[in-house]
């Protein structure tokens, strides 16, 4: 076997491999050796099969294994002699159309390696740390917020005109074309208007009625053209509403009932709860400001080669997800090829440094996701499909690419979290406001 380099280019690498025909067939009549004893054929004992008939019917089947073996033993001594790691898939070809049985075999292999990446000192990196911590306004305001949540409703004083926010009470009867439809009916049915329960245009209708039993109230919609029930979907219909009951919204008391309902024990319980989860939030907020700062400095500190092919690629899926979301009315992929920008393609190349540098930073030092947080992160996502979730769990477990995608960003994380421990950081005491236009600033970037 020989193996000849033809391309040495930057990062790209070209080589020959030839594999004779003697090599081939020596190949092919060691596995026969190795399955005589074990074939039997009609006319002979059990391993007393002639070596010229055995290879006669299996001789062309494993011909071909041993091609391939042969190819791929050789491309496997190459990289582990090299030391190349391959950005991608190598990518093969026969070369000679006319090839027969009994002719050498050439194979051309092409692949770009991914470059030698030096670590950065770690401990010369400066990150700043947003330290907020909950105040009081706060915290009232969370707890206002909870008490919106527990809010309940008392009625209004007889005649008055039901507001947004309000809740009717009301018997509807919904109808198509002067016909009662299944699902368009209902009895004592609370709304709460402003809530967007019903389809568009219902529920500012009832703004203004006051209640009256007697009377009902025609209130006209049209259901939208993706309407879930087909038989419904763009058609225009009448809700006669009677109107029972108006009520009008009331937030809950901050004290000791509403901590209960929230399962404490008392409303300071409560305070010190949402404190901790404020703080919480504010610590996570902060980290992913830390986080993007990490990754400009290294950005800037690292240099080298990128592999072409991987950036063109980044740069192309970027190019088509901003396509979607700016076309979001195109679900399929049957559209038109997206030429990315110079703007992709620079985003494309930033991404594709800082992915090979932190999995290069993570080999060298052993961090490994383990099987525990593989496993949470699968059930918290699989909490997403309610019901579902054993389902999902086991889709999951037999889908290479999922778990990829599941393992890549706990990897990169745990990655990141060796580099803050390493780092040198600054606590900067700062408050909600300032964080949240840090945070702000993430998303615009």
């Amino acid at each position: 076997m020989q193996v000849t380099e033809t391309l040495n280019e930057g990062l790209k690498r070209g080589y020959q491999i030839t594999i004779t025909a003697d090599e081939l067939d020596a190949k092919v009549n060691e596995k026969l050796a190795e399955a005589q004893p074990g074939i039997e054929m009609k006319g002979f004992r059990k391993g007393k099969v002639p070596m010229a008939l055995l290879k006669k019917q299996y001789g062309p089947r494993l011909l071909g294994e041993a091609m391939q073996e042969s190819v791929d033993g050789a491309m496997s001594s190459h990289l582990e002699e090299s030391g190349d790691r391959p950005a991608l898939q190598p990518e093969m070809k026969m070369e000679g159309e006319d090839w027969k049985e009994g002719d050498d075999v050439v194979v051309a292999i092409s692949y770009e390696k991914l470059p030698e990446i030096e670590q950065p000192e770690l401990a010369q990196i400066a990150l700043d740390k947003m330290v907020v911590e909950a105040d009081d306004a706060s915290i009232e305001e969370a707890l206002n917020g909870l008490a919106e949540q527990a809010k309940s409703f008392k009625a209004r004083r007889k005649g008055s005109k039901a507001k947004d926010g309000d809740q009717i009470v009301m018997d509807f009867v919904g109808k198509v074309d002067g016909e009662p439809f299944e699902g368009g009916s209902a009895e004592d049915f609370p709304l709460e208007l402003g809530s967007g329960q019903f389809i568009p245009g219902f529920e500012e209708q009832l703004v203004g009625v006051k209640v009256n039993a007697e009377e009902p109230i025609a209130v006209t919609v049209t259901f939208p053209e993706e309407y879930q029930a087909e038989h419904l979907a763009g058609k225009e219909a009448v809700f006669d509403c009677t109107i029972k009951e108006i009520k009008a919204p009331a937030a809950a008391e901050l004290d000791d009932e509403l901590a209960k309902q929230f399962g404490s024990e008392s409303l300071d319980a409560l305070k010190a709860q949402v404190k901790e989860r404020l703080e919480a939030e504010y610590t996570g907020a902060a980290r992913a400001v830390m986080k993007r700062s990490l990754l400009d400095t290294l950005d800037e500190l690292v240099t080298f080669e990128l592999p072409p092919t991987l950036v063109e690629a980044e740069a192309g899926q970027i190019a088509h997800q901003l396509w979607h979301e700016e076309n979001p009315e195109v679900e399929g992929h049957d559209h038109e090829k997206v030429e990315p920008t110079e703007e992709h393609n620079k985003l494309a190349e930033r991404r594709v440094k800082l992915g090979l540098l932190l999995a290069e930073m993570g080999q060298k030092n052993e961090i490994q996701v383990s099987d525990a947080e593989m496993t949470q992160a699968i059930l918290t996502q699989a909490r997403q499909y309610p019901g579902k979730e054993r389902e999902f769990f086991e889709f999951v477990q037999q889908n290479q690419q999922v778990q990829q995608q599941l393992r890549a960003p706990l990897f990169e994380d745990k990655v990141v979290d060796y580099i803050f421990e390493l780092a040198t950081i600054t606590e900067v005491a700062s408050d909600k406001d300032k964080l949240k236009e840090a945070v702000e600033a993430l998303e615009t970037e």
